[in-house]
Protein backbone atom coordinates (compact mmCIF):
# COMPACT_ATOMS: atom_id res chain seq x y z
CA UNK A 1 0.00 0.00 0.00
CA UNK A 2 1.79 3.13 -1.26
CA UNK A 3 0.65 6.57 -0.12
CA UNK A 4 1.54 9.73 -2.02
CA UNK A 5 1.71 12.76 0.25
CA UNK A 6 1.98 16.45 -0.58
CA UNK A 7 2.45 19.54 1.59
CA UNK A 8 2.26 23.12 0.31
CA UNK A 9 2.14 26.57 1.87
CA UNK A 10 -0.02 28.30 -0.75
CA UNK A 11 0.80 31.90 0.33
CA UNK A 12 -2.88 32.83 0.72
CA UNK A 13 -3.48 31.99 -2.92
CA UNK A 14 -1.07 34.60 -4.29
CA UNK A 15 1.69 34.62 -6.88
CA UNK A 16 5.38 35.27 -6.23
CA UNK A 17 7.52 35.97 -9.31
CA UNK A 18 11.18 34.96 -9.21
CA UNK A 19 12.29 38.48 -10.18
CA UNK A 20 12.07 40.74 -7.09
CA UNK A 21 11.86 43.79 -9.35
CA UNK A 22 8.32 42.71 -10.30
CA UNK A 23 7.09 42.86 -6.71
CA UNK A 24 6.50 46.62 -6.75
CA UNK A 25 4.61 49.00 -4.51
CA UNK A 26 2.47 50.17 -7.40
CA UNK A 27 1.44 46.59 -8.18
CA UNK A 28 0.51 46.08 -4.56
CA UNK A 29 -1.36 49.37 -4.25
CA UNK A 30 -3.00 49.69 -7.68
CA UNK A 31 -3.10 46.12 -9.06
CA UNK A 32 -0.87 47.05 -11.97
CA UNK A 33 0.49 43.92 -13.65
CA UNK A 34 4.28 44.01 -13.78
CA UNK A 35 6.16 42.11 -16.49
CA UNK A 36 9.63 41.13 -17.61
CA UNK A 37 10.64 38.88 -20.48
CA UNK A 38 9.46 35.67 -18.81
CA UNK A 39 7.14 36.32 -15.84
CA UNK A 40 4.30 38.50 -14.64
CA UNK A 41 3.24 39.74 -11.20
CA UNK A 42 -0.54 39.88 -11.50
CA UNK A 43 -2.12 40.71 -8.10
CA UNK A 44 -5.37 38.97 -9.12
CA UNK A 45 -7.45 36.13 -7.75
CA UNK A 46 -5.68 32.89 -8.68
CA UNK A 47 -8.33 30.54 -7.35
CA UNK A 48 -8.73 28.73 -10.68
CA UNK A 49 -4.99 28.39 -11.23
CA UNK A 50 -4.33 26.96 -7.77
CA UNK A 51 -7.35 24.70 -8.16
CA UNK A 52 -6.16 23.31 -11.47
CA UNK A 53 -2.66 22.67 -10.20
CA UNK A 54 -3.79 20.95 -7.00
CA UNK A 55 -6.53 18.88 -8.64
CA UNK A 56 -4.20 17.69 -11.44
CA UNK A 57 -1.40 16.65 -9.05
CA UNK A 58 -0.84 13.07 -7.90
CA UNK A 59 -1.48 12.69 -4.17
CA UNK A 60 -3.55 10.64 -1.76
CA UNK A 61 -3.23 13.04 1.17
CA UNK A 62 -2.47 16.74 0.78
CA UNK A 63 -1.62 19.20 3.54
CA UNK A 64 -1.96 22.94 2.87
CA UNK A 65 -1.01 25.95 4.98
CA UNK A 66 -1.86 29.65 4.59
CA UNK A 67 -4.91 28.34 2.77
CA UNK A 68 -7.80 30.75 2.09
CA UNK A 69 -10.63 29.34 4.25
CA UNK A 70 -13.31 30.20 1.70
CA UNK A 71 -11.66 27.98 -0.92
CA UNK A 72 -11.84 24.75 1.06
CA UNK A 73 -15.21 23.29 0.10
CA UNK A 74 -14.97 24.00 -3.63
CA UNK A 75 -11.42 22.71 -3.93
CA UNK A 76 -12.28 19.50 -2.09
CA UNK A 77 -15.09 18.87 -4.57
CA UNK A 78 -12.82 19.54 -7.55
CA UNK A 79 -10.25 17.08 -6.17
CA UNK A 80 -12.78 14.38 -5.29
CA UNK A 81 -11.51 14.59 -1.73
CA UNK A 82 -12.74 14.79 1.84
CA UNK A 83 -11.61 17.87 3.74
CA UNK A 84 -10.47 18.77 7.25
CA UNK A 85 -10.03 22.51 7.78
CA UNK A 86 -8.73 24.19 10.92
CA UNK A 87 -8.68 27.98 11.09
CA UNK A 88 -5.50 29.73 12.17
CA UNK A 89 -5.32 33.52 12.61
CA UNK A 90 -7.05 36.72 11.45
CA UNK A 91 -10.42 35.13 10.65
CA UNK A 92 -12.78 37.61 12.32
CA UNK A 93 -15.17 39.52 10.02
CA UNK A 94 -14.53 36.91 7.33
CA UNK A 95 -16.93 38.36 4.67
CA UNK A 96 -15.24 41.76 4.82
CA UNK A 97 -11.79 40.20 4.64
CA UNK A 98 -12.87 38.10 1.65
CA UNK A 99 -14.20 41.19 -0.12
CA UNK A 100 -10.93 43.04 0.45
CA UNK A 101 -8.98 40.07 -0.88
CA UNK A 102 -11.17 39.87 -3.98
CA UNK A 103 -10.47 43.56 -4.66
CA UNK A 104 -6.71 43.49 -3.98
CA UNK A 105 -5.11 40.19 -2.86
CA UNK A 106 -1.57 41.52 -2.38
CA UNK A 107 -2.66 44.57 -0.40
CA UNK A 108 -4.72 42.43 2.01
CA UNK A 109 -2.15 39.60 2.08
CA UNK A 110 -2.36 37.38 5.15
CA UNK A 111 -5.06 39.62 6.64
CA UNK A 112 -7.59 37.65 4.62
CA UNK A 113 -7.32 34.99 7.33
CA UNK A 114 -5.85 31.53 7.06
CA UNK A 115 -6.30 27.86 7.69
CA UNK A 116 -4.57 24.52 7.60
CA UNK A 117 -6.45 22.31 5.14
CA UNK A 118 -6.02 18.55 4.78
CA UNK A 119 -7.51 16.80 1.75
CA UNK A 120 -7.89 13.02 1.52
CA UNK A 121 -8.64 11.17 -1.70
CA UNK A 122 -10.43 7.88 -1.05
CA UNK A 123 -8.89 5.53 -3.63
CA UNK A 124 -5.98 4.37 -1.43
CA UNK A 125 -6.70 5.52 2.12
CA UNK A 126 -10.49 5.83 2.13
CA UNK A 127 -12.31 8.83 3.50
CA UNK A 128 -11.86 10.68 6.77
CA UNK A 129 -12.72 8.71 9.90
CA UNK A 130 -11.64 11.23 12.57
CA UNK A 131 -10.84 14.93 12.85
CA UNK A 132 -9.08 16.47 15.84
CA UNK A 133 -7.96 20.09 16.28
CA UNK A 134 -5.04 21.16 18.45
CA UNK A 135 -4.18 24.76 19.34
CA UNK A 136 -0.40 25.04 19.37
CA UNK A 137 -0.33 28.77 20.18
CA UNK A 138 -3.49 30.67 21.15
CA UNK A 139 -2.44 34.07 19.77
CA UNK A 140 -2.84 36.86 19.07
CA UNK A 141 0.83 37.70 19.81
CA UNK A 142 2.49 35.84 18.27
CA UNK A 143 -0.29 34.74 15.99
CA UNK A 144 -2.56 31.75 16.56
CA UNK A 145 -1.16 28.41 15.40
CA UNK A 146 -3.17 25.21 15.06
CA UNK A 147 -2.76 21.59 14.00
CA UNK A 148 -5.27 19.49 12.07
CA UNK A 149 -5.06 15.81 13.03
CA UNK A 150 -6.84 13.54 10.55
CA UNK A 151 -7.37 9.76 10.62
CA UNK A 152 -8.28 8.08 7.34
CA UNK A 153 -10.54 5.07 7.04
CA UNK A 154 -7.47 3.00 6.16
CA UNK A 155 -5.94 3.99 9.52
CA UNK A 156 -3.19 6.24 8.18
CA UNK A 157 -3.09 9.48 10.16
CA UNK A 158 -1.83 12.95 9.27
CA UNK A 159 -0.98 16.03 11.32
CA UNK A 160 -0.95 19.32 9.40
CA UNK A 161 0.57 22.44 10.95
CA UNK A 162 2.24 25.78 10.28
CA UNK A 163 4.69 26.61 13.05
CA UNK A 164 5.67 30.06 14.28
CA UNK A 165 7.94 31.95 11.92
CA UNK A 166 11.19 33.90 12.14
CA UNK A 167 14.54 33.34 13.90
CA UNK A 168 13.39 35.06 17.14
CA UNK A 169 10.51 32.57 17.34
CA UNK A 170 12.61 29.47 16.65
CA UNK A 171 12.35 28.15 20.25
CA UNK A 172 8.60 28.67 20.05
CA UNK A 173 8.41 26.80 16.75
CA UNK A 174 10.48 23.96 18.19
CA UNK A 175 8.11 23.73 21.16
CA UNK A 176 5.14 23.64 18.78
CA UNK A 177 6.73 20.80 16.80
CA UNK A 178 7.41 18.91 20.02
CA UNK A 179 3.80 19.31 21.17
CA UNK A 180 2.47 18.37 17.73
CA UNK A 181 4.56 15.19 17.71
CA UNK A 182 3.54 14.19 21.23
CA UNK A 183 -0.16 14.73 20.71
CA UNK A 184 -0.44 13.33 17.19
CA UNK A 185 1.40 10.14 18.14
CA UNK A 186 -0.89 9.83 21.16
CA UNK A 187 -3.97 10.23 18.97
CA UNK A 188 -2.59 7.92 16.26
CA UNK A 189 -2.36 5.18 18.92
CA UNK A 190 0.07 3.04 16.97
CA UNK A 191 -1.30 3.78 13.49
CA UNK A 192 1.03 5.10 10.78
CA UNK A 193 1.48 8.86 10.97
CA UNK A 194 2.59 11.64 8.61
CA UNK A 195 3.39 15.00 10.24
CA UNK A 196 3.74 17.69 7.62
CA UNK A 197 3.52 21.35 6.81
CA UNK A 198 5.48 24.55 6.88
CA UNK A 199 7.42 23.79 10.07
CA UNK A 200 9.44 27.03 9.85
CA UNK A 201 12.62 25.44 11.21
CA UNK A 202 15.51 24.51 8.95
CA UNK A 203 17.37 21.34 10.02
CA UNK A 204 20.71 23.09 9.53
CA UNK A 205 19.72 25.64 12.19
CA UNK A 206 18.21 23.36 14.85
CA UNK A 207 18.55 20.02 16.58
CA UNK A 208 14.77 19.57 16.85
CA UNK A 209 14.62 17.04 14.00
CA UNK A 210 17.26 14.88 15.66
CA UNK A 211 15.20 15.06 18.83
CA UNK A 212 12.01 14.10 17.01
CA UNK A 213 13.80 11.13 15.43
CA UNK A 214 15.30 9.94 18.71
CA UNK A 215 12.23 10.46 20.92
CA UNK A 216 9.44 9.64 18.50
CA UNK A 217 10.99 7.80 15.56
CA UNK A 218 9.95 10.55 13.14
CA UNK A 219 11.95 10.62 9.91
CA UNK A 220 13.10 12.30 7.74
CA UNK A 221 13.24 16.06 7.10
CA UNK A 222 13.24 17.24 3.49
CA UNK A 223 16.65 18.95 3.26
CA UNK A 224 19.01 20.92 5.53
CA UNK A 225 17.75 24.27 4.22
CA UNK A 226 14.05 23.38 3.92
CA UNK A 227 11.14 24.78 5.95
CA UNK A 228 8.52 22.39 4.51
CA UNK A 229 8.64 18.79 5.65
CA UNK A 230 6.87 15.43 5.68
CA UNK A 231 7.95 13.43 8.74
CA UNK A 232 6.72 9.86 9.14
CA UNK A 233 6.31 7.22 11.81
CA UNK A 234 5.33 3.64 11.03
CA UNK A 235 5.77 3.96 7.26
CA UNK A 236 8.61 3.04 4.90
CA UNK A 237 9.90 5.78 2.63
CA UNK A 238 9.74 4.87 -1.06
CA UNK A 239 10.48 8.32 -2.49
CA UNK A 240 11.87 10.77 0.10
CA UNK A 241 10.38 14.24 0.53
CA UNK A 242 11.53 16.61 -2.19
CA UNK A 243 10.37 20.02 -3.43
CA UNK A 244 8.97 20.55 -6.88
CA UNK A 245 11.20 22.38 -9.35
CA UNK A 246 10.15 26.03 -9.37
CA UNK A 247 8.85 25.85 -12.95
CA UNK A 248 6.42 23.08 -11.99
CA UNK A 249 4.28 25.47 -9.98
CA UNK A 250 4.02 28.01 -12.79
CA UNK A 251 1.02 28.59 -15.04
CA UNK A 252 0.71 30.27 -18.42
CA UNK A 253 -0.36 33.91 -18.49
CA UNK A 254 -1.14 36.41 -21.22
CA UNK A 255 1.50 37.22 -23.82
CA UNK A 256 3.39 33.97 -23.31
CA UNK A 257 4.45 34.93 -19.78
CA UNK A 258 4.42 32.71 -16.69
CA UNK A 259 2.95 33.23 -13.23
CA UNK A 260 4.62 31.42 -10.32
CA UNK A 261 2.18 30.31 -7.63
CA UNK A 262 3.12 30.86 -3.96
CA UNK A 263 6.45 31.72 -2.38
CA UNK A 264 6.89 28.06 -1.35
CA UNK A 265 7.36 25.00 -3.53
CA UNK A 266 5.14 21.96 -2.89
CA UNK A 267 6.95 19.05 -1.25
CA UNK A 268 5.97 15.50 -2.17
CA UNK A 269 6.93 12.03 -0.99
CA UNK A 270 5.78 8.45 -1.34
CA UNK A 271 5.50 6.13 1.64
CA UNK A 272 4.59 2.47 1.97
CA UNK A 273 2.58 0.65 4.59
CA UNK A 274 3.23 -3.03 5.09
CA UNK A 275 0.25 -5.25 4.36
Amino acid sequence: MQIRALTWNVFHGRDFPPDPALRTRRSRAWRITERNDTHAQVNRSLRREFGWMIADSDWDVALFQEFPPRWARGLAEECGAAAHRELTSRNSFAPLRALGTWINPDLIGSNEGGSNLTLVRPAIVGGIAERQPLVLAPGPQPERRTMAFTRTEAGVCTANLHASTGPPNRPRAEAELRLAAERSLEWAAGSPLIIGGDLNVRPRDSEIYDELAERFGLASPTAPDSLDHLLVHGLTTVAPPHPWPSEQREVAWRGGLRVRLSDHAPVTATFERAG
